[in-house]
């Protein structure tokens, strides 16, 4: 298992130092929401990558470390606990009859993501990708699929232990993934100053040049 986790891990911050050379800064507004799965994220603090960084390129590298999360608990939930697993392969046929579902397929420095821009109050949307995927929940949910029988006492007793287990090992492997993290921060470190800093500084002398254009003067 320490093999593993350390391949994982090594594997994808390779992955990441491939994507991260085609990575360009958004000219888009930025988002004033904070991203749930990267602040205050120890993964970005044992990578090195918690201050000054674009948020775009934590999100990239901290979706690709909880992919390795993901698929571990899984396999963990598979073999240990029936319940869970169940329960979760129901939930997953249930969202598989849906007919749409934006935020599926998409490659790990986009998952998680908000699909739509910040609304603005006088330019409202058509529609939006979140307002579609809504629309087709609510169309599946027409379909009246029969109600679940619901759980006895012991047996809803017995799955919150299940899934209070898959959480102990999910926060257990998080913390291994953090310690390899550590003898990766160097290269990470190099990539960074070599792909991404320049950018910024590109960005900042643009950003002083309008600045002090006469259009700025009035």
């Amino acid at each position: 298992m320490e093999g593993s986790v350390e391949a994982r891990v090594s594997h994808e911050v390779d992955r990441w130092l491939a994507w991260l050379p085609r990575w360009r800064p958004g000219t888009h507004r930025a988002r004033v929401r904070l991203c749930q799965r990267c602040f205050g994220s120890p993964i970005l603090v044992a990578a090195g990558l918690e201050v000054d960084v674009p948020h775009p390129v934590q999100h990239a590298f901290s979706m690709r470390m909880k992919g390795i999360i993901d698929l571990a608990v899984d396999d963990y939930t598979a073999r240990n606990l029936p319940m869970l697993h169940r329960e979760i392969r129901l939930a997953e046929e249930r969202k598989a009859r849906r007919p749409y579902r934006a935020g599926e397929g998409l490659d790990p420095e986009f998952l998680g993501l908000e699909l739509d821009p910040e609304p603005q109050p006088d330019q409202p949307f058509l529609f939006t990708l979140t307002g579609l995927e809504a629309d087709a929940a609510a169309e599946a949910a027409e379909a009246a699929e029969p109600a679940p029988r619901p759980f006895t006492m012991d047996e809803k007793e017995a799955l919150r232990e299940e899934v209070r287990l898959a959480d102990d090992f999910a926060k257990q492997l998080g913390r291994r993934i953090c310690s390899e993290l550590t003898h990766h921060r160097e290269r990470i470190g190099v990539a960074v100053a070599e792909f991404v800093e320049p950018q910024i500084e590109d960005l900042l002398a643009d950003l002083d040049r309008e600045v002090d254009s006469p259009g700025w003067l009035g």
